[in-house]
């Protein structure tokens, strides 16, 4: 396993939900009408340009239809590819293959258009400074996992996996609590968890820092708001500030301003809930 995969568990749980949801009650009819014995090679091929991800969930949806299906895949995770690259030759029985088609691709064209998307963000924002991409938790139900390695295959960063990752106090949080109070309770409950607090203004942000947050998340700000917040967390604490995140209505065309702020992370929720599909194609009696 490498730091791209996800964990195979889930790549399992998310296969096997889809070819149920696909298969039950009574398999693919249309697939049994062919001659079980006709075999035939396919190419997963991509129709444009982007990032590839999900080839282990594609591996996965033809070993659970077919264990004697042969998937030998040209291109990994994290791969860029351009319209007309073979990412992966399939061989193998006919009727299998085509079983397992659409969810194979239903898995590689989702994920590869979230590594695609995040490789977009990634490249914009080094072209104009220092801040790293970051996911968010708006992931589609389920996929949460695949969908992070999907990031991390387009050159992205994760954000916590889940609620208990870290203590992230939001403003609705911080409504009934208030910030210093917060981190108090936060420090003597969950030692050695990073405390990251959302802040809407440098007065905010101060306080957090001072009550020792571990991580500060500037949002909704201008690009002039977040240098002076920069500028104010390391006066406070010069030898070693804590982490600042910005997030809030990023858009690849105000990333650039962003990350010549001096932030540490720009967090994009649309990486992982609005990333279009990339468009792959299974084309059937393709050879090599």
């Amino acid at each position: 396993m490498t730091y791209l995969d996800p964990p195979m568990t889930a790549v399992l749980e998310a296969v096997d939900r889809a070819l149920t949801e696909d298969l039950m009650p009574l398999g693919d009819l249309t697939a049994a009408l062919l001659e079980p014995d006709r075999t035939t090679t396919a190419r997963f091929v991509a129709r444009q340009g982007g990032v590839i991800a999900g080839s282990a969930c594609a591996r996965a949806t033809f070993s659970r239809v077919d264990p004697t299906v042969d998937v030998d895949w040209r291109l990994e995770d994290g791969a860029v590819v351009v319209a007309g690259d073979t990412i992966a030759i399939v061989s193998g029985s006919l009727p299998s293959i085509l079983t397992a088609e659409r969810t194979a691709l239903n898995f590689l064209g989702h994920l590869s258009g979230i590594a695609t998307e995040t490789a977009r963000y990634v490249e914009a924002a080094a072209a104009a400074g220092t801040g790293r991409i970051w996911d968010t938790r708006k992931t589609t139900p389920g996929l949460r996992s695949l969908e992070k390695a999907a990031v991390r295959a387009g050159g992205g960063r994760n954000h916590r996996g889940n609620l208990s990752d870290w203590i992230l106090l939001k403003d609705n949080h911080i409504a009934g609590i208030g910030i210093t109070e917060a981190i108090a309770r936060a420090t003597d409950r969950w030692p050695g968890r990073t405390i990251h607090i959302e802040c809407d203004h440098l007065e905010q942000m101060t306080e957090a820092i001072d009550a020792g947050a571990g991580a500060v998340l500037l949002d909704n700000m201008t690009p002039a708001e977040v240098v002076a917040c920069v500028a104010e967390a390391a006066r406070l604490d010069p030898q070693r500030r804590c982490l600042l995140e910005v997030s809030g209505g990023i858009t690849l065309e105000t990333i650039g301003s962003y990350s010549c702020t001096g932030v540490d992370m720009i967090s994009i929720g649309r990486l992982t809930n609005s990333a279009p599909v990339l468009d792959i194609g299974l084309d059937i009696g393709a050879g090599n």
